[in-house]
């Protein structure tokens, strides 16, 4: 579990009802315990930071016998910079002191709780003197996980309690012996999508410029001209830097008519043929991401031709509509994203659910329902956003498009599969709010920078 995956957690454990604050308190109760087991009778020093990993500290040390237990700040108490942990901070009976003044020599037991997982970057001081100082010391115990771990500088504890999964880097080597800890965190804040996963969405850095922030190609329309615009438009708005379009002439003009910001190629004649794969094949290079299939049809010559770019594309792909029909058969290297609903589930070969037709095509599976389950064949991650105002034509459009922009930029095939779904639905219901029944999928693009403002606060 990375850093961003135990944030993501907790901010979907907080939409389900279980606050931080709980789920700090349930964190110090399992570190106090584990410290009285281990070390009874003992005097301990936490040292504690000002963000919640400092605050696991202080719920700790507020649960054991202020007798016996000091708490050394990192940081001044006006500092402390999260309401959890300043709750737990004022709970404090044992003798505070600042850092600077504290003797490490002089407990039984130093408890890290200095960084946890907020840590970025290189380790700065007052951590770095902390790290250092934590050398040589015969019981020094980390809470979550070492502090510094992944820099230049860690500690290197006897034991480490971390909650509810084992961390990104830690091992035995580095963290000690590691006890793992329930503190209650919800089975759907991590097995389904929630708020929590917008803050996977790659914010654009200050300093990017045009093409830094996704480019996506887009093989679609023919027989169909709707489905490659709402795709186009809806990477768009889910925020791709540049979105290339490439159509057959046939619909070239009344595609490109439709908005000023979509860039459209044109290929030869009324469907895509084997004719258009090498050109397209060598134009996917400049490209982060492809998307292909949306109303493309099903023409033999048009399925030859999905299924010869396919194999040789190397760039992460999402697969939807005619392009799943075309690929029935073919398996992947892990860079593909499939995007069925259950007909098109069924005839890629998948029975009762998309892990094992995952694990078995080698690609990330969105089967897309009432509730949307993502797999890679190892993980599966289930999506409850929507309404059932969705079931009209061209919301699975919006969807490959939105996918399709998160892999171009650079979130994994698995990752952007499941944040799609989210905010698509997120999505549809904002515009079911207005809209109602009436509701159409060009009015679920048009909210999908409202689900992205409100996420990325």
């Amino acid at each position: 579990m990375s850093p961003l995956d135990s944030r993501v957690m907790d901010a979907n454990a907080e939409a389900l009802g279980v606050s931080v604050t709980e789920l700090m308190g349930n964190a110090g109760k399992a570190v106090a315990e584990f410290i009285e087991k281990r070390y009874p009778g003992r005097n301990v020093l936490f040292v504690c930071g000002p963000g919640n990993n400092g605050g696991d500290g202080f719920a700790a040390a507020s649960l054991m016998d202020p007798k016996l237990v000091s708490v050394a700040l990192l940081k001044k108490p006006s500092e402390i910079h999260t309401d959890a942990a300043w709750h737990y901070y004022s709970e404090l009976r044992c003798p505070i002191i600042d850092y600077s003044k504290a003797d490490l020599n002089a407990y039984d037991v130093v408890v890290d709780c200095a960084l946890g997982t907020g840590m970025r970057g290189n380790v700065r001081e007052p951590y770095r003197s902390f790290i250092v100082e934590t050398t040589g010391l015969h019981a020094v115990v980390s809470v979550d996980v070492p502090s510094g771990l992944g820099s230049d500088v860690s500690v290197h504890p006897m034991a480490t309690v971390t909650f509810h999964d084992l961390k990104e880097g830690m091992s035995r080597e580095n963290s000690g012996e590691i006890a793992i800890a329930d503190i209650g965190i919800p089975a759907e804040a991590v097995d389904a999508t929630g708020p929590g996963d917008i803050l996977r969405y790659p914010i654009p850095g200050t300093g990017s410029h045009k093409g830094q922030n996704g480019r996506l190609m887009i093989v679609a329309g023919g027989p169909y001209f709707g489905a490659p615009i709402m795709s186009s438009m809806s990477a768009l708005r889910t925020g791709a830097d540049i979105v290339r379009l490439y159509t057959p002439e046939s619909i070239f003009d009344t595609v490109a008519g439709t908005n000023p910001v979509l860039m459209v190629t044109k290929l030869p004649g009324d469907r895509l043929t084997t004719e258009s794969v090498e050109f397209l094949l060598s134009e996917s290079e400049n490209y982060d991401a492809v998307l292909i299939g949306p109303g493309l049809g099903t023409d033999p010559d048009t399925v030859d031709a999905v299924r010869s770019f396919v194999s040789s594309c190397e760039v992460p792909m999402v697969i939807d509509a005619d392009g799943i029909t075309a690929v029935v058969g073919m398996e992947f290297k892990g860079n593909v994203v499939l995007t069925p609903h259950h007909n098109e589930f069924r005839r890629l070969g998948g029975t009762c659910c998309p892990n094992e037709l995952a694990e078995k095509l080698g690609a990330v599976v969105l089967l897309k329902g009432a509730t949307d389950e993502i797999s890679d064949g190892r993980r599966t991650r289930l999506n409850r956003t929507g309404t059932p105002a969705m079931t009209g034509a061209g919301t699975g459009d919006v969807l490959a498009g939105a996918t399709a922009a998160l892999l171009s930029k650079g979130m994994t095939p698995f990752d952007s599969a499941c944040l799609a779904a989210y905010i698509c639905g997120k999505a549809g219901e904002y515009a079911f709010e207005d809209k109602s029944y009436g509701l159409i999928a060009t009015d679920v693009i048009d909210e999908i920078p409202h689900v992205l403002r409100g996420g990325l606060r």
